[in-house]
């Protein structure tokens, strides 16, 4: 095949990887590259058949002489009329045609360097990801071993698992000079444990209008923008056979030729199927591109530039350098197959670069520590101080949401509860429902930050917080707050069966499963104590690989026991014949040897029948056997507890005789013998079998008075032990059969009972599995739970639980992202707090409610990080591209260009008017960040006291003692608005952090920042701080007075060191 035809089939290639043959998408990376494209495809069409050409160069020029000359002789004979064998250069001219023949068919070498690049990149590229899938030769691969005993290896090992969800986003694509949105209304898709069933199949749909949403049309053309946007759903359809893909093309066509732009159609109907064979209009690509991107995962690899740099050296080793064909005694052939092994080796690295730069700039921004866009807070009223009840009893949406969670219109009037339900509420009203939970979100951010101000110390007050976001992108932001600060963890996740499936790329479902959970357990360590314990719930499906990738993790000694739930006592019938009835619960330590001790579980009734005896101290008890059964129980196992006891056959006393351990014999030889009313006992069973006695012989000694010698139906004398009745509960089993185990009764139902509707969360867990499971993970009172996979909140709920029966101070974190967060997860902790027990949706007794707080946060999402990017127009980089040439192109394109747009330091000048684009109900829209809960966690600290914003207007009447120095007079619309957070860094060392607005004037803000810290500053005998954060170019360290040692430090360069920093 000629050089052209490879070359253009490497480019061909090469616009799919950098998806450039995408440039009619207009969102996320696309949109990035597509800014570029003209430099990419010039790129591709012109700098990488250059270098090739460079490398091949000199034996161009070489076969080029030889042609030249051959065709001189050639003319000359032919203008003398003499044939060219028969002339006086026919010597030449046969050694001239004889070095060309041994010479080089450059067209050829070029060809084979095209080809061998093309065979390289296509091998590891699929379906818009890079699978590491190391080849040792056809059909075989290798993978890295490093002499472990046992190595667990999965196909996706070295990439990120992005989607943990379905991202219905706004996917956007350009058709001429129109702009085309498909957007979602109201996806239901299911979520964590709640997957699709063959019965539950969801699909898209082309969004039917309603009455109830009059505003929320199916088909929307803006003129001005000459934008379409079409709405979809993601639902069960009524007809499961109906084949709603085309019927969706189908309606959308007809709608643009009745109702739109008639010149549209030609524009979204053009074919552009590579196989003039089988038809796809410009429409139906971006429809089934659509459904892709909804349905399926992706991967950003770790280190994608890396893996490609070794596996092409491996594959020029085994797959361009043969070296049976190198005929050494041509030195010519040898130079001519190592110059395409270095133009291979040139130019791939070239495209690895190019690639990298893009992969690792995704891998930049999926590992960025994510804004938080919304705080808010849940409590109950008795935390609320009453100066704030007028303002919560005049607002309408606390009220309505009340009554929607708490029935409050229903309430009866009762000694306890006097004051009707009316509107707008009263202040006694509130007074007399103190377990009423007040949201945040319902009033102003001034409300917020004045009611948390009212509150010292209090992330120690907070009983709990709900993070709203991708689990990964969580601990990511969660580790600098709460590094080693975790006591216990209790994960449910996806369990990746038909019933529970994650979505993956054909042929690595369990593959891509491991990738989601290996990286997330293995960040997750990072928050937990060293003395921490942890449950992982699973099933048969996944179970295996759970095993592996733990061990593979924590490693087997630190795994304490796997416990068999029956969560399903009616069982799940399955296609080979068996009915499920159970899970796992997987127990570990992630340091047995520094662990805390098991938890026990509260004794059931039948263990506490067992107990009928009573000492004299009234404590119960029950007389064992004293020879050990079981395992360890033989002779062998344990020669030391294999020693004399003596007994009296008429009184039944007990006696140690005096004996000696014979090392050598490793047996117990006796000084003294039997009296003749005394019998020698050894622990030999009726079988005639040596055991060993429960403890070693120095214990017996000491504690013999709780031993007893009694006569057997038999005539036998058998020794029994007191055996007393743990108070604290018994060790777990690991078989857990009891009723309150079943998920459908306690998980199911109870989530029906709360919330008076069915399906609220399918497959919830038994509240009091969860409960267990806590109690033998976290059995201190104060212990901090975490669940990154946190669904409809049984973990939160059975902390919750837990201190209502015993007065317990556990708190939890809890991850989730689903649509749920905000309809079951969130609003079942507020039931759960104003209640203990619910019917139909509605509180059963009204006097059962616990004092309770909760903070809850949204993150930004990768694809939110994604949508910020901003790459500056073309004469901006141009300058950048002219110095540096391709390799500005090839290397750094993206971290020089894109960066700023995705920390935008320049806005810090106005941190509380902060604005990101974000999705939001899947409309892509402006909205603020909160800096200053962001940069909390990032700095990872702990608030001691949260002060409300405060603005004010510069005043010279009070100026202060040098030159352009201002005073401040309080004015709510002032020009200059300053808020300060108080806390402790994770080293102990204090901090305060001063956010403030700054003008463009400069001298100016700095001088108003002055006059605050001077009228707001701390007293040095109260409260001395080792550190100080502000924003902006500032002189307050000119303020330091001589007895105090506090550093300024500026928030911009602290928040982007930390927001990207990797742990």
């Amino acid at each position: 095949m000629a050089a052209s035809e490879q070359l253009l089939r490497l480019i061909e290639r090469l616009r799919e990887i950098f998806e450039i043959d995408k440039s009619d998408l207009d969102f996320g990376i696309y949109r990035i590259l597509n800014i570029r494209k003209k430099e990419i495809e010039k790129f591709l069409e012109e700098g990488l058949p250059k270098r090739v050409q460079e490398t091949l160069a000199p034996f161009a020029a070489d076969t080029t002489a030889v042609e030249n000359r051959i065709r001189e002789i050639e003319k000359q004979c032919e203008d003398v009329g003499v044939d060219v064998k028969n002339s006086k250069m026919a010597g030449e001219y046969a050694e001239l045609k004889a070095q060309l023949a041994k010479g080089v068919d450059l067209s050829g070498l070029e060809a084979d360097v095209y080809s061998h690049l093309l065979s390289f990149f296509s091998r590891y590229y699929e379906e818009g990801d890079f699978i590491s899938k190391r080849r040792y030769k056809e059909g075989v691969y290798a993978i890295p071993y490093e002499g472990e005993e046992v190595k667990l290896y999965w196909a996706n090992q070295d990439q990120y698992y992005i989607k943990t969800s379905e991202n219905f986003k706004d996917y956007t694509f350009m058709a001429g000079e129109y702009t085309i949105h498909f957007r979602l209304v109201d996806a239901t898709t299911e979520q964590n444990n709640n997957k699709e069933t063959a019965d539950s199949k969801r699909v898209f749909m082309l969004y039917n209008e309603t009455p109830e949403r009059p505003d929320v049309k199916t088909f929307e053309y803006d003129e001005e923008r000459k934008a379409l946007f079409i709405r979809f759903v993601f639902d069960i359809p009524a007809d499961k056979k109906f084949d709603y893909a085309t019927d969706n093309e189908k309606r959308i066509t007809t709608w643009i030729a009745n109702e739109c732009k008639p010149l549209f159609m030609p524009l979204l109907g053009t074919n552009v199927s590579k196989d003039p064979k089988k038809g796809l209009t410009l429409l139906g690509k971006h429809l089934k591109a659509y459904v892709a991107k909804n349905t399926f995962d992706y991967f950003i690899h770790k280190d994608l530039g890396g893996f490609l740099s070794r596996e092409l050296d491996f594959y020029i080793k085994n797959e361009v350098m043969h070296l049976d064909d190198v005929d050494t005694t041509d030195e010519r052939k040898a130079e001519t197959w190592l110059a395409q092994v270095r133009a291979i080796k040139r130019v791939g690295k070239v495209i690895i670069d190019f690639l990298a730069q893009i992969e690792n700039f995704q891998r930049k921004l999926w590992l960025k520590k994510k804004f938080v866009l919304s705080t808010n807070y849940c409590m109950t009223l008795d935390r609320v101080p009453e100066a704030f009840y007028p303002e919560i009893a005049a607002n309408d949406a606390q009220r309505e949401e009340w009554v929607r969670l708490f029935a409050i219109d229903e309430l009866v009037i009762d000694l306890e509860h006097q004051q009707p339900y009316s509107v707008p509420l009263t202040m006694d009203f509130l007074k007399q429902n103190q377990n009423l939970v007040l949201d945040t979100k319902f009033f102003s951010d001034d409300f917020k930050e004045r009611l948390i101000a009212t509150i010292d110390n209090f992330d120690d007050q907070c009983d709990g917080l709900l993070v709203k976001a991708d689990n990964y992108q969580a601990l990511l932001f969660l580790v600098s707050r709460h590094c080693k600060n975790i006591d216990c963890m209790y994960l449910d996740p996806p369990y990746n069966t038909d019933a529970s499936e994650i979505m993956y790329k054909n042929g690595y479902k369990h593959s891509s499963w491991l990738a989601l959970m290996n990286d997330r357990l293995s960040y997750s360590t990072n928050l937990l104590k060293n003395n921490s314990l942890f449950c992982i719930t699973i099933d048969d499906f996944e179970r295996d690989y759970l095993s592996l990738a733990c061990m593979n993790l924590i490693g087997s000694d630190n795994r304490l026991g796997t416990v068999c739930i029956r969560n399903n006592p009616q069982g799940r019938s399955t296609v080979k014949g068996f009915s499920i009835n159970h899970e796992y619960g997987f127990f570990y330590a992630l340091d047995n040897e520094k662990a805390n001790t098991v938890g026990r579980l509260q004794h059931n009734q039948s263990q506490i029948e067992r107990y009928k005896e009573v000492d004299e101290n009234g404590k119960r008890f029950q007389w064992e056997n004293f020879r050990k059964t079981g395992t360890d129980s033989n002779h062998e196992d344990r020669v030391k507890q294999f020693y004399y006891i003596f007994v009296n056959e008429e009184s039944l006393t007990i006696r140690i005789p005096n004996q000696t351990w014979n090392e050598q014999n490793q047996i117990w030889e006796l000084n003294e013998q039997p009296t003749k009313e005394e019998i020698p006992l050894l622990p030999i069973n009726d079988l005639n079998e040596e055991k060993v006695w429960k403890w070693g012989i120095d214990r017996t000694k000491q504690e013999i008075s709780l031993l007893k010698a009694e006569r057997s139906t038999q005539a036998q004398i058998q020794l029994y032990r007191r055996n007393y009745f743990n108070e604290n509960g018994s060790l777990p089993s690991t078989w857990w059969d009891k009723s309150e185990y079943a998920a459908g009764s306690h998980g199911t139902n109870l989530l029906t009972n709360l919330f008076g509707i069915n399906r609220t969360f399918s497959f919830p867990k038994s509240l009091y599995a969860v409960m267990d499971s806590l109690i033998i993970c976290c059995a201190n009172k104060c212990s901090l739970a975490l669940d990154f996979f946190a669904g409809s909140g049984t973990t939160g709920h059975a902390i919750m639980e837990l201190n209502r029966e015993d007065g317990g101070k556990r708190k939890y974190i809890l991850v989730e992202m689903g649509a749920h967060f905000d309809t079951v997860l969130k609003p079942r902790l507020e039931k759960v707090a104003y209640a203990k027990d619910w019917k139909d949706g509605k509180p059963v007794s009204r006097n059962t409610g616990i004092s309770h707080c909760f903070k809850y946060l949204s993150l930004e999402s990768y694809e939110d990080a994604l949508s910020n990017i901003e790459l500056p127009p073309d004469e901006k980089a141009g300058p950048l591209l002219k110095m540096f040439g391709e390799e500005y192109l090839v290397k750094y394109m993206l971290d020089l260009d894109a960066t700023g747009s995705v920390l935008n330091l320049d806005a810090f000048k106005e941190p509380f008017a902060y604005q990101l684009k974000v999705t939001e109900r899947n409309e892509t829209k402006a909205a603020s960040a909160d800096l200053v809960e962001t940069f909390n966690y990032l700095i990872g600290l702990t608030v001691t006291h949260s002060h409300a914003r405060k603005s004010f207007h510069v005043s010279t009447a009070s100026a202060g003692d040098y030159e352009g120095a201002v005073g401040l007079a309080a004015d709510a619309n002032g020009k200059y608005t300053f808020r300060q957070i108080e806390g402790t860094l994770r080293d102990g060392q204090r901090a305060l952090v001063i956010w403030r607005t700054i003008g463009d004037n400069l001298r100016e803000s700095n001088a108003a920042l002055d006059a605050y810290f001077t009228r707001y500053r701390i007293n040095p005998a109260d409260r001395e701080f080792d550190v100080i954060y502000i924003n902006g170019d500032n002189n307050v360290e000119n303020l330091r007075k001589d007895d105090e040692s506090w550093k300024v430090r500026l928030i911009e360069p602290e928040f982007k060191k930390r927001m990207f920093e990797e742990e």
